[in-house]
């Protein structure tokens, strides 16, 4: 499998980078007691700092806004994935457990402050792209409706779109089923290579603590434009 970021992206941000980490012979199920506390926690702590310092004013966010904006979304509309996480933990909405692949990846959301999508392999057909959508691109999401991507970042493969920093689609979701994934950072543009190599070493350490299984971690970026799995 390829996995490539179409060029175009880059004639808007020539920092514009992507990380990816593949998770092999992973084992998904009911996340340990260790995790729901320590991400319970994680958002209660969180809760606090944004009555002091607002959702838009955190730099990750805010940059992710920005980034938002430069493709042509509007980022009031259609808010990025980590965004609409940390607004629900601004109003106390904190996040139920679902299973030890969503939950970590929220946790890594958070903490990071980007969009992460995170995707069952075996679901995946072919080559995948990362490109801007348009006024044909869309899919059933995970928030139970038909959601249009025109303007805004996607991931596609041969049967079509599956997944973005907004929402992701159902026909790729990982469940407890799921032992090969996919794993999709939309990092920060002011971070430096070698801070998103540490981001995602980091990341995939954690997760297969939790998960077993082994990892591998990838950018693209201008000088990486695909990549081989």
């Amino acid at each position: 499998m390829n996995i490539s970021l179409n060029k175009a992206l880059l004639q808007t941000n020539d920092q514009f980078k992507i990380g990816i980490i593949h998770y092999t012979k992973i084992v998904v199920s009911e996340s340990p007691q260790m995790i729901k506390g320590r991400t319970q926690l994680y958002q209660e702590n969180l809760y606090l700092e944004l009555q002091e310092n607002p959702v838009t004013q955190r730099k990750g966010i805010a940059e992710w806004r920005a980034v938002w904006k430069s493709f042509g979304a509007d980022p009031n509309r259609y808010r990025h994935s980590a965004e609409s996480l940390m607004r629900r933990i601004a109003k106390q909405n904190y996040l139920a457990p679902f299973h030890s692949a969503v939950d970590i990846n929220n946790f890594f959301s958070l903490q990071y402050e980007i969009p992460i999508g995170i995707y069952d392999v075996e679901k995946l057909a072919g080559n995948i792209e990362i490109s801007l959508g348009d006024e044909q691109t869309g899919y059933e999401g995970l928030n139970g409706r038909f959601n249009s991507l025109n303007k805004i970042l996607s991931s596609k493969d041969e049967e079509g779109a599956f997944g973005s920093p907004f929402v992701d689609s159902v026909r790729t979701a990982v469940t407890e089923e799921t032992t090969e994934a996919l794993q999709i950072f939309y990092l920060r543009p002011s971070l430096e290579v070698t801070e998103c190599e540490q981001l995602l070493a980091t990341a995939g350490k954690m997760f297969t603590q939790v998960n077993g299984g082994d990892f591998r971690s990838f950018i693209l970026n201008k000088d990486n434009l695909v990549l081989s799995i």
